[in-house]
């Protein structure tokens, strides 16, 4: 009887917990600090994987939807072929990369890390002074 007796005592506090025991259960049960990477780690592997690979960033639909709106607005009535499409978004997004390239020299040259907007105003002074025009790929 004294061994079923003690049992009963231990069921009925088992509910009560030592001070070390209730000091775990409140650290487990707050909430956990979700893990996050350093500031600048995921902006560069953004950066590897998109010098890896070749495809285009721009998505297409989005690109064609921009075409199709400003030929509209120029030409009514004009259609365009997917292949047209195609070489006008590779050229739309080498003229831009082309572009943030040159931006990016200038900040570098300014002994900066992130291209401003007078970077962008450098460049395009520049490319007129040399070239004679202001705009990318223009001459034509």
């Amino acid at each position: 009887m004294p061994h079923s007796k003690r049992g009963a005592i231990r069921a009925a506090l088992s509910g009560v917990k030592t001070r070390s025991q209730a000091k775990k259960s409140r650290v487990h049960n707050a909430k956990k600090r979700k893990w996050r990477f350093k500031p600048g780690t995921v902006a560069l592997r953004e950066i590897r994987q998109y010098q890896m690979t070749t495809e285009l960033c721009i998505p297409k639909l989005p690109f064609r939807r921009l075409v199709k709106e400003i030929m509209h607005s120029h030409c009514p009535g004009f259609r365009i072929q997917s292949s047209a499409l195609a070489a006008l978004q590779e050229a739309a997004e080498s003229t831009i990369v082309t572009e943030f390239e040159m931006t990016n020299l200038c900040a570098i040259h300014a002994k900066r890390v992130t291209i401003q907007a007078k970077d962008m105003v450098l460049v395009r002074r520049l490319r007129k002074m040399m070239m004679g025009y202001s705009h990318v790929g223009g001459g034509l």
